[in-house]
């Protein structure tokens, strides 16, 4: 089970970036998934001028990023490294996400691990420093941010 370090990760942010300026590309969030087997790196790239990214940005960015990690002995453990961009059906991250889509239906993927609700389709309500309010049919439901893993915006399913 390979586990990352913050250096480590820090060290992957920098490999993925080298590669991304040679694309006119920028990194726009790395994620690391440890708890996972093989583990799974996210990266959502985005291009400098703003336009959209197509897959085969994506694909392009793949290669080069692959060979650049494997030449790198980072990574002692078998991984997939996933790219994406970041589009519209995407995930709320920052502060200005939250208002610009407040009463927007989203889906909030969950780590509770004692929980069976993996999911939770609702309307964004609110988000404070500690947790997110989602509105599912007519009742406000607050989720501590601990236990929140993803937010993305979707269409609302009955």
């Amino acid at each position: 089970m390979g586990n990352l370090n913050k250096d480590d990760k820090t060290k992957l942010e920098t490999i993925l970036k080298k590669v991304a300026d040679e694309w006119d590309l920028e990194i726009f969030s790395l994620k690391v998934q440890t708890n996972q087997n093989p583990i799974i790196i996210k990266v959502i790239i985005k291009k400098t001028n703003g336009d959209d990214i197509s897959l085969d940005d994506c694909a392009l960015f793949n290669t080069p990023a692959s060979e650049k990690i494997e030449n790198s002995n980072l990574l002692n453990c078998s991984y997939v490294l996933e790219i994406s961009s970041q589009g519209v059906s995407d995930e709320l991250t920052s502060e200005r996400d939250f208002k610009t889509f407040k009463g927007f239906p989203v889906n909030v993927e969950l780590n509770q691990k004692n929980s069976k609700i993996k999911f939770l389709n609702g309307l964004l309500y609110e988000k404070s420093k500690d947790y997110l309010a989602i509105n599912i049919k007519g009742k406000i439901k607050k989720i501590p941010f601990s236990e929140v893993l993803k937010i993305s915006l979707c269409t609302l399913k009955d």
